[in-house]
């Protein structure tokens, strides 16, 4: 949870900095942020943007987790999955998206969880069908995974390489399909974006 309010709009190489740096210097637990000075905290947060109110959410997160849940979030997020995801989405800033993507990385396989470079990636590839809404299309990208063996490695490394993908080639503008080497089966590099999506696992020839 902490490391998803760090810092705001940073590279995962700064969010990582930032991290590292806040448990070295103040430590992690939800009393020893409360207890931090806020110079301490806007510090680390300032490898993002506005750091005093990342500082203030960082704070309110520790905050919470004392007076909710008695500083155990372990505790409160090893029942059922909705019932994880609906404890996490009382922190600031954590929506349905990143609950299922802290609990991924908690080691629990609940599903792909893709963040928004990794949704693209599948939008574009033809294997998740854009909808009206983000909500409604990271449902489809959440189940987009369903194939896959439901062990937690193997759906965070499918959640990174997505991600990566997105950052790096599949970007949101100018993507480099000419390096792509998805390119052959891609429904946005053929020109197919409108058509049916395949179902997962199968590939477009």
């Amino acid at each position: 949870m902490i490391y998803e309010n760090v810092v705001y709009l940073a590279s995962p190489e700064r969010r990582r900095e930032a991290f590292e740096e806040l448990r070295r210097t103040v430590g992690t637990s939800p009393e020893a942020i409360l207890g931090a000075r806020r110079s301490v905290l806007e510090k680390v947060a300032a490898r993002g943007i506005i750091a005093s109110r990342v500082a203030s959410r960082i704070q309110e997160c520790a905050r919470i987790a004392i007076e909710e849940y008695g500083g155990d979030l372990a505790a409160a997020t090893s029942g059922p999955a909705r019932d994880a995801v609906r404890a996490l989405r009382k922190f600031p800033g954590i929506g349905e998206p990143g609950a299922e993507k802290i609990l991924l990385f908690s080691g629990r396989p609940i599903g792909l969880a893709p963040e928004s470079n990794g949704l693209r990636v599948l939008v574009r590839l033809g294997l998740v069908r854009e909808g009206p809404s983000y909500a409604g299309t990271y449902a489809a990208g959440r189940n987009a995974g369903s194939t896959l063996p439901p062990k937690a490695l193997v759906l965070q490394e499918a959640h990174l390489l997505l991600q990566l993908h997105g950052q790096t080639l599949c970007r949101k503008k100018a993507p480099d399909c000419d390096r792509c080497p998805l390119a052959p089966d891609c429904a946005h590099a053929l020109g197919l974006a409108d058509a049916e999506p395949p179902r997962v696992g199968s590939r477009r020839r």
